[in-house]
């Protein structure tokens, strides 16, 4: 089985206002087309470690790969180069631009990297739309749509670039239990369908009890 992400020996410290470690000995992977929660109390590390996972932070001891390439001491411009390639990101708060179409705020990551021509960017975005049934909106004002809505739209744009893999930040923590279930099973879909992998940090028990596996946290440690 293919090794989507793999964390070996993480650490992480803080410096500031004393010394302070946030993770310990951090080591774990997710294979392809596997649905993974990290679950914890507050003040665990599960945000620092997503942080670190979606390259964002580069501050850590240990190594780092996705795709089954190392990334730990790659540049800048190449981290970032490679999260858009790579990584969808779906947070607790959808962060699409108001004034913006919904087919404009999916088009963004693919304009961003710049492999794919206007026309096919367009094409791919009304797709991923379709996929998540709101491709009947894709001409609406961001603004102008449902929290629901708005966090279907936050999935498509988390899948223009065709990533290897989708990180969430409580992307249920928002949303009713309607909603919330319908992003699950969107993922749940996702990952049964597209044989796409995913790691998403929750507090909703309900919700990683559905994944295929839960990664618990406790103090900076996986328990």
């Amino acid at each position: 089985m293919k090794k989507v992400l793999e964390a070996k020996h993480i650490n992480k410290f803080f410096r500031k206002p004393v010394l302070f470690q946030a993770l310990n000995d951090i080591s774990f992977s997710i294979d392809k087309g596997e649905f993974v929660s990290i679950m914890g109390k507050s003040g665990c590390g599960k945000s620092t470690l997503l942080y670190i996972l979606s390259t964002m932070d580069t501050d850590y001891e240990g190594q780092l790969f996705l795709n089954e390439e190392l990334i730990t001491g790659k540049t800048k411009n190449e981290l970032a180069y490679f999260r858009n390639k790579h990584i969808g990101f779906v947070f607790q708060f959808h962060y699409l631009l108001p004034e913006f179409t919904i087919l404009e705020n999916v088009m963004l990551p693919a304009k961003k990297l710049g492999l794919k021509s206007h026309e096919e960017i367009e094409h791919d975005a009304i797709e991923k739309l379709k996929l998540l049934h709101i491709d009947e909106q894709a001409f609406k004002i961001a603004s102008r749509i449902s929290g629901g809505q708005k966090q279907r739209v936050a999935i498509a744009r988390a899948l223009i670039n065709d990533p290897t893999i989708i990180m969430g930040d409580e992307p249920t923590g928002n949303l009713d239990s309607h909603n919330a279930d319908n992003v699950f099973n969107i993922f749940k879909e996702l990952s049964e369908e597209q044989n796409l992998s995913l790691l998403v940090v929750t507090h909703d028990k309900d919700f990683a009890d559905k994944t295929d596996r839960i990664i618990e946290m406790g103090d900076g440690k996986i328990i």
